[in-house]
């Protein structure tokens, strides 16, 4: 290890690096260096640390390499230090190449110098076990104490292309592109390497994540979201690593760049091979599913789709919905082309009367008179022009694919010439397959360079169409605003205890009856079911329910009742109640033994016409946490595996599309003369039981099975409760992957002049609320808070107040002052104030917002100084704000809550900063 360093030398690089660190992003340190120290640099052949030196030298980026070896007096002619802290100049990225156990010393040693960035190469971590989780123990707890970032360690390395960084072991460099490529997988990295530099693909950044130690998928999709010169960002995935971080990340970017997964290990035996590679756990691959869509991330399930992807999204618009119309010269490719389009998940769109008459007038009659549309073997150009110029114009047609193959009428290239211009037609995407070889070539490079993409079989295409319609999709779900739906009181006070109660005894196994007693706290409609412990008993509560009765077991060990013949229905009188009894007691002994026999439950017989059986449960991913499920129920439930999964908390419009995606829907919304289940009630069911897994973290598995749907109404027959073993205490219970509603904030207040408000974070169900409160700002309001005049329809717009309503509580928390209404109306939001976390740093900035009509109210200092108060709970490091010199009665509530004022002539804002940890 080295020696310190003196305190003024450290004290000087420390406020380098610090100043540095304001002006940038904290990764800008690896991407971005000026001085770069590399740690084990040799030149021995073949080896890691000569690569690393040879790229760094061999690619200018603006800065000076500084290599380090205690045995060399210079390697590969440039001078050499003995330790890092012999380096005459501040350091912003150290890449370490030496054997493993040596590696924390090192990294205390970059404390040590200050230390922004440290790349770690060296391999011998935890994919080894314990000896080396004991190693990125050490490191993590260095890093995180001095907020050093690291990336690695057992990875290929980072290039940046553009500024010229290449601190690779790879033999190369990358071309300057548009896209980013983050893999775990360093061989991979080296293959993608050589052939895009083949095929002339360049890149914007090319990452080697290693065991993402400190820096993971979020950070870096964080990063290359904010980079101008990044268009899509493409990730190669063996575990998730930390799933809130990830998914906080891929829902702030996705909607302004494309994130393109392919996800190894969808097979039990490819999931054990990632697992043994990275050291990590890779979860349920349909979980991993569910994640992607709720974040809005594309999978795909090959290298090439994921280049193909990232191609197509950045030339064509995204379709509005899954119909796709085929032109064609030739049948048969265009009936592989539906069968993919179908499999995908993509229509085949049927044309409407207006669209056939207009294709009979330009077709010959032999034409296939629907979708595809087949112009016949003999089509020149102008058939095809005229057919697609048509098929564009039907309402139900969302995209176009065109495919020709090369007969001996048909000349491709005029063919791909007089296609050009159509490259978007009413903004819809249009893909092409021009089908064969050397005659079709000039074709196809006519048809890439006027932006329609082309594919060389045309099922490929129909699958590509398939990702953009599912991209679409997740997207609008993201950012849909939901209805606000039927609010149910929730008792959670009530159902805590419930829980707590029997964790206390010891127990991980709610009875029936405390089952239903969760469900009913949380609104969940319930058949009211009574415990009876002798058949005398049973009779009697029969007599009051009325009959018929179901009788079933009632265990507090047993979880599945009819394994062990546990369940009785349709109990018509006293005596086959008492019958039920003790039959249910036999089978139980006989089965399981008598000591799991404490009795039956009795409830009422339900008996709905139309009904359907149906299943939501919950479960916990090793991965992403608590995980929903919704589907086909009753006692086959594993043999129809009809299911869908989705992450909490859900809402209105989350709830919807989890029912959409199961096979049962369709019967849902009435088929063959039966009547439809309410669609909105059984959503309002799938909320409340999110936000109960959500509020009650000791849950670890929750079955309602079945839950009875049918025209006249919902209720839940039975429910299935485990909880967390009692010893698991409330900081290691599994939290969800998506930070839920922070109803701690939630609390009223009264204003100076009495009126009672209701001050909590803001949810995207108040977009139609903020757009009515924008509407009673005055002029001056709005350029106060941005800094320039914004009309009324760009504050309102959705495309802006999803921004706006649908943030992340991680990194960023909104509240809202929210005044009743008379007569019970939806709440008039009067106020806003936000504190948003500075992506990549600890820092935070606010904004405070307030209708002209509420001013001078004391709301600005009440709203300050509960975001002071989440900034402590949220950990950050200090809460800033810049706001115009005319602002004054702004700048007296930040100095009334602490802030320090910096400002001097000729400045364009005051800035205002208030430290919270003391750094």
């Amino acid at each position: 290890m080295s020696e310190p360093l003196d305190g003024a030398r450290r004290d000087s690089i420390a406020l380098a690096n610090d100043i540095w660190r304001q002006q940038g992003h904290a990764l800008d340190h690896f991407f971005k260096p000026r001085n770069i120290a590399v740690i084990g640099a040799t030149e021995a052949p073949g080896s890691v640390g000569r690569t690393i030196l040879w790229n760094l030298i061999s690619s200018p980026f603006g800065g000076t390499v500084f290599p380090v070896n205690p045995k060399r007096a210079s390697v590969m002619g440039i001078k050499a230090y003995p330790a890092l802290a012999d380096v005459p100049a501040p350091v912003d990225l150290a890449v370490i190449v030496t054997p493993a156990p040596t590696v924390p010393g090192i990294v205390q040693s970059c404390e040590e110098a200050g230390v922004p960035a440290v790349l770690i190469i060296s391999a011998g971590f935890k994919e080894l076990g314990p000896p080396g989780l004991e190693l990125e123990a050490q490191v993590r707890a260095i890093a995180q104490r001095s907020r050093m970032r690291i990336i690695g360690p057992n990875c290929l390395g980072i290039m940046n292309p553009t500024s010229g960084v290449n601190a690779t072991f790879a033999k190369g460099m990358a071309r300057p592109g548009k896209l980013a490529f983050i893999s775990q997988s360093g061989a991979l990295l080296t293959a993608i390497l050589d052939w895009s530099l083949r095929e002339q693909v360049g890149f914007s950044g090319f990452v080697s994540t290693g065991s993402m130690l400190d820096v993971g998928w979020g950070d870096l999709i964080d990063y290359f979201g904010d980079d101008p010169n990044t268009k899509a960002i493409l990730l190669y995935m063996e575990s998730i690593g930390d799933a809130r971080s990830f998914l906080s990340a891929a829902r702030e970017v996705a909607l302004n760049k494309p994130i393109i997964v392919i996800k190894a290990g969808r097979s039990d035996a490819a999931a054990k091979a990632a697992a043994s590679h990275t050291g990590s756990l890779t979860g349920s691959d349909e979980v991993l599913d569910a994640a992607f869509r709720r974040s809005g991330v594309l999978r795909v399930n090959s290298i090439d789709e994921l280049f193909n992807m990232a191609e197509i999204l950045s030339k064509q618009p995204r379709p509005t919905g899954p119909g796709l119309t085929i032109v064609t010269n030739a049948g048969g490719p265009a009936v592989l082309a539906t069968d993919a389009l179908v499999a995908g998940g993509g229509e085949l769109v049927k044309l409407a009367p207006e669209t056939l008459s207009a294709l009979d007038a330009v077709l010959p009659s032999a034409w296939s008179h629907g979708n595809p549309i087949d112009v016949l073997g003999d089509a020149g150009p102008e058939r095809y022009v005229k057919a697609l110029e048509i098929a564009a114009q039907d309402p139900s047609s969302n995209g176009l694919l065109v495919i020709l193959t090369p007969q001996d009428m048909t000349d491709p290239t005029l063919t791909a010439a007089a296609l050009q211009k159509y490259a978007t037609l009413h903004g819809k995407p249009v893909l092409a397959s021009w089908m064969g070889g050397a005659s079709v070539a000039a074709g196809n490079d006519i048809l890439n360079r006027s932006e329609i993409p082309t594919f060389d079989y045309p099922d490929s295409a129909a699958r590509a169409f398939c990702y953009m319609w599912s991209y679409t999709y997740d997207l609008k779900g993201l950012y849909e605003t939901p209805s606000l739906g039927e609010e149910a009181n929730a008792d959670a006070a009530a159902a805590s205890e419930l829980v707590e109660r029997a964790r206390q005894g010891s127990r991980t196994l709610l009875d029936e009856a405390e089952s239903k007693r969760l469900l009913a706290a949380y609104g969940i409609p319930v058949v009211e079911t009574r415990v009876a412990h002798e058949a005398e008993q049973a009779v009697a509560i029969a007599r009051e329910l009325g009959f018929p009765v179901v009788a079933k077991l009632f265990s507090r060990t047993i979880t599945h009742k009819t394994d062990v013949g546990g369940v009785m229905l349709d109990l018509k009188t006293p005596e086959a109640v008492k019958a039920a009894f003790e039959t249910i007691r036999a089978q139980v002994a006989k089965h399981a033994g008598a000591e799991h026999f404490q009795g039956v439950t009795v409830q009422r017989m339900v008996r709905m016409a139309d009904a359907y059986e149906l299943i939501v449960g919950s479960s916990v991913d090793p991965q992403f946490g608590p995980v929903l499920l919704f589907g086909v129920g009753g006692q086959l439930v594993e043999v129809f595996r009809d299911r869908a999964l989705a992450l909490p908390p859900l809402n209105a419009t989350l709830a919807r599309r989890l029912i959409e995606e199961t096979r049962i829907a369709k019967a849902l919304r009435g088929v063959r003369g039966r009547q439809p289940i309410d669609l909105e009630a059984l959503g309002n069911v799938l909320v409340r039981f999110s936000r109960l897994i959500v509020e009650q973290p000791a849950v670890k598995e929750l079955d309602i099975n079945p839950l009875i749907a049918s025209p006249s109404g919902i209720i839940a027959l039975d429910a299935r409760v485990v909880l967390h073993e009692p010893g698991v205490d409330a900081a290691h219970l599994p939290r969800p992957a998506i930070r839920p509603y922070p109803t701690q904030y939630v609390k009223p207040h009264r204003l100076s002049d009495g009126t009672e408000v209701l001050i909590r974070p803001i949810r995207p169900e108040d977009e139609p609320a903020i757009a009515e409160f924008h509407k009673e700002l005055s002029e001056r309001s709005v350029r106060l808070r941005y800094f320039q005049p914004l009309q009324l329809g760009q504050r309102t717009a959705h495309e802006r107040l999803i921004r706006v309503c649908f943030g992340d509580y991680d990194r960023e928390l909104a509240l809202v002052v929210e005044r009743k209404q008379e007569g019970g109306e939806a709440g008039q939001i009067i106020a806003v104030g936000r504190l948003s976390k500075t992506p990549g740093q600890t820092g935070a900035e606010f904004a405070i917002l307030i209708s002209d009509a509420w001013q001078r109210r004391g709301l600005g200092t009440e709203l300050l100084r509960r975001l002071i108060q989440i900034g402590k709970d949220e950990k950050v490091s200090r809460i800033s704000a810049d706001i115009l010199p005319d602002n004054a009665d702004m700048r007296r509530v930040c100095e009334k809550c602490g802030f320090k004022l910096e400002y001097r002539p000729g400045d364009s804002v005051v800035r205002a900063v208030l430290p919270i940890d003391g750094r």
